[in-house]
């Protein structure tokens, strides 16, 4: 399965985030020294995406700003002879035609989100990445989902990202039905959102990460509201289901709800663990609130 492009909605009002997100797209909070959107644009590429397509919204052009070449930093950087942090500029900068930027004009959901990209995806099938979800892991959670989708032959199937929850914290998220295996992925028997307890078909959340056939598009296009009085990919999903395979796949790894305060505190401590010039100060002043 080649997938060439990928779609990262962020749009979103980051109201949970207030005030920090006032004047600032929560995106680009860091987690630990690089802003969320950095972090899964890394997860992308590794995966051998080519092409970034970001929707975005009023009072977001300074995510286009990170992907664009500071010319009057880097002319700084270089007079001061500080060539680590050039190269630290020069590794996350993208190739040149490599990133394309669409506006969502009203807060429609995520369905109208991927909607938005239509034209720049085309006729192929591409990958839905949520800014605010981290997964944690070598190779990352796309490059898991691609090679299992390889190796098991889906090339022309929809592929969604699950991991297991507590049962009593079903509610909270949409789960999948678990129907036969196909290697390392298995057929989904139904996707529900939020359901109690009592009739939820697994412990299995959706958990931010999509490869979707390009037909997607013609469902979305006629896609009624749903929850929120918004346009819900969860549906459009449900609706293309009817004539295109659909898989779940269980990564390994660890993801974040960065879109939460609890997880992005959560992120920002495992990663900080990670990093060597960090892990020894952090931990002894973690021991202080133990």
């Amino acid at each position: 399965m080649k997938i060439r492009k990928a779609v990262f909605p962020v749009a979103g009002l980051g109201t949970r985030f207030l005030p920090a997100t006032k004047a600032m797209p929560k995106e680009m909070l860091t987690v630990v020294d690089r802003p969320l959107i950095q972090h899964v644009v890394d997860e992308a590429l590794e995966a051998g995406i080519e092409h970034l397509v970001f929707v975005t919204g009023r009072n977001k052009g300074v995510i286009e700003d990170h992907f664009d070449r500071p010319y009057e930093l880097e002319d700084t950087l270089r007079e001061r002879n500080k060539l680590k942090e050039m190269d630290i500029l020069e590794r996350d900068q993208p190739d040149a035609g490599a990133t394309s930027f669409t506006r969502q004009q009203a807060p429609l959901g995520l369905g109208h989100a991927v909607w938005c990209a239509r034209d720049i995806i085309g006729n192929e099938p591409f990958a839905v990445l949520l800014p605010d979800v981290l997964v944690k892991n070598k190779p990352s959670g796309l490059k898991q989902m691609i090679d299992a989708a390889n190796a098991a032959g889906a090339d022309k199937a929809n592929i969604i990202a699950v991991e297991e929850v507590p049962m009593d914290q079903v509610h909270m998220y949409g789960v999948v039905g678990v129907g036969p295996a196909k290697g390392d992925l298995f057929e989904l028997d139904g996707m529900v959102e939020k359901p109690k307890k009592e009739s939820a078909p697994s412990n299995l959340s959706i958990t931010g990460r999509y490869i979707l056939q390009p037909e997607i598009f013609k469902v979305l296009e006629t896609q009624p509201k749903g929850a929120g009085g918004e346009i819900q990919l969860t549906d459009a999903m449900l609706g293309l289901a009817k004539s295109q395979p659909f898989y779940g796949f269980k990564f390994k790894g660890k993801s974040y709800d960065c879109g939460s305060k609890s997880g992005f505190l959560a992120a920002n401590i495992a990663y900080a663990m990670d990093r060597e010039d960090l892990r020894s100060d952090l931990l002894m002043e973690m021991k202080k609130y133990i």
